[in-house]
């Protein structure tokens, strides 16, 4: 196995996870509270599950958000 180009793949996925992943909540953290739907919440929960298939892996994380 190489370490070296499994790290880089890693980092590259988590990247794009990251980034994505922001886009998203940001964006609906924005129009929950244009439509109301966030109205006095100071937090939203979010949760992550991450899968590997092949080697029947399901890892969930889960988090409270600021948003107020």
């Amino acid at each position: 196995m190489d370490e070296d180009a499994l790290n880089m793949s890693v980092r590259k996925f988590l990247k794009e996870v990251g980034v994505t992943s922001q886009r998203v909540i940001e964006q609906a953290v924005r129009e929950g509270v244009a439509d109301g739907r966030l109205e006095g919440k100071k937090k939203v929960k979010a949760r992550v599950t991450l899968t590997l298939d092949e080697l029947d892996i399901a890892h969930t994380v889960d988090a409270d958000i600021a948003c107020g």
